[in-house]
């Protein structure tokens, strides 16, 4: 089983307004943005540096004139051969001259996105854009089951966006399915990035839990997939929809395997009293005074059943503080449904 930290470190570099409270939200975001972008081709030479007071702009071409932000800025300074560093520390009118000096010539067009008066990317040739929401699309068709996790203390959903790149963190919160006697759910990770600052790349996998801070527990199955932003680029978007729509034609069969699970968990008893189940709960690590506690809750239901004491540790297992050991206890409880025949 492995520990997924790819949406915790998300969730620990995003700020508020990167966040979004619903995918179609996200989605919406997405498709304006994608509406107000266009794509300007230019030669190197006609992108020339106009200060206006004060502030660093360029003139592209008889396009007009235009903004640039952090990232777009940073890949001019690339372009041209020197330091963002050096070229921050210096005024608007002595940046505009350093890059009248360096900028390269050619014939060569650049591929430059912009939206409104600002410039969001510059690329060469090379260089094959994929929007957001065409993979939003596809997640919107396929994952229909799909939704964030729990909201985490920061504020953080799962769902980001922002200049540079686009992160979607969804699991099916009902799609809990058997593997190997265990309970598993499945999630994924999507990202992408329509200016340059990342590949598009989707990873799948089946989970036991996830932490508040969006670290995923004991997942297994985890495929990996990514793709550079080349001239085939577009063709990620077929393996995007083959991966979503694997996963949940497994997890309709797996769902069907463990409902049935469930329902003989309902019926079998682990013993006919007290004492007996409190000594098999032990050989299978749970302590006496958990299982006196867990045998407690579930004597309303009448019975011992497996599916009670799971239920009732479990429950027990979401008042522990520490998420390591609420895991390790969620661990135990599960494990009980391998005792069903």
């Amino acid at each position: 089983m492995e520990t997924l930290t790819r949406a915790s470190n998300e969730l620990f570099r995003r700020g508020p307004d990167e966040r979004f409270d619903s995918l179609q939200s996200l989605y919406e975001h997405c498709y304006t943005t994608r509406t107000a972008s266009i794509d300007r081709w230019h030669p190197p030479q006609s992108i020339q540096p106009a200060p206006t007071g004060g502030r660093f702009r360029v003139t592209v071409g008889n396009d007009g004139e235009f903004a640039l932000n952090d990232w777009s800025f940073g890949q001019l300074c690339r372009l041209a051969g020197v330091s963002k560093e050096t070229v921050n520390r210096v005024s608007a009118g002595t940046a505009a001259q350093i890059f009248r000096e360096t900028m390269p010539s050619g014939e060569k067009p650049l591929q430059l996105l912009t939206q409104d008066d600002s410039i969001r990317s510059i690329h060469g040739t090379a260089y094959t854009r994929l929007h957001n929401v065409d993979l939003l699309n596809i997640v919107r068709e396929f994952a229909t089951d799909f939704q964030p996790p729990q909201t985490a203390a920061n504020g953080g959903t799962g769902l980001y966006c922002g200049e540079q790149d686009m992160f979607v963190f969804l699991i099916d919160p009902l799609g809990w399915a058997e593997i190997n006697g265990e309970a598993f759910a499945p999630g994924f990770f999507l990202w992408n990035s329509e200016v340059g600052k990342r590949s598009v790349g989707m990873q799948t996998f089946w989970f036991q839990a996830v932490c508040q801070n969006h670290i995923v527990w004991d997942a297994v199955e985890v495929v990996d997939f990514s793709r550079k932003h080349t001239a085939n680029v577009h063709e990620c978007l077929g393996e995007v929809r083959r991966l979503i729509a694997g996963l949940v034609e497994k997890r309709d069969q797996r769902r069907d395997g463990f409902v049935k699970t469930i329902g003989k968990a309902m019926e079998t008893t682990l013993g006919s009293d007290a004492e007996e189940v409190t000594k098999l709960l032990a050989k299978q690590g749970i302590p006496r005074s958990v299982a006196k506690e867990a045998l407690e809750l579930a004597r309303a239901n009448g019975r011992f059943t497996i599916f009670s004491i799971v239920d009732a540790l479990t429950r027990l297992a979401g008042k522990i503080k520490n998420a390591g050991e609420r895991t390790e206890a969620d661990e135990r409880a599960g494990a009980l449904l391998a005792l069903v025949v």
